[in-house]
């Protein structure tokens, strides 16, 4: 496999592992603004929200990881 097949396919792993958070940070999401909207800001809703910033941090590396490697692809 040439070297820009290789980086190809590292580009779509890390496109579904952008898929995969960003599923996380829309269930999550859902999740705790339905507690906030029942007024039930307790351990489960500070847990959510720490999640939710976790999964936001891990989307953006990974998103600045691909284009990092996007960038690189114009150079093989």
């Amino acid at each position: 496999m040439g070297k820009i097949d290789e980086q190809k396919e590292y580009i779509g792993a890390l496109k579904v592992y952008l898929g995969f958070i960003l599923a996380i940070i829309l269930s999550v999401g859902t999740g705790i603004s339905k507690l906030y909207l029942a007024k039930y800001t307790g351990i489960l809703f500070l847990v959510g929200s720490i999640i939710l910033v976790v999964a936001i941090l891990i989307f953006i590396l990974i998103a600045k990881l691909m284009h990092r490697h996007i960038k690189r692809l114009k150079d093989l």
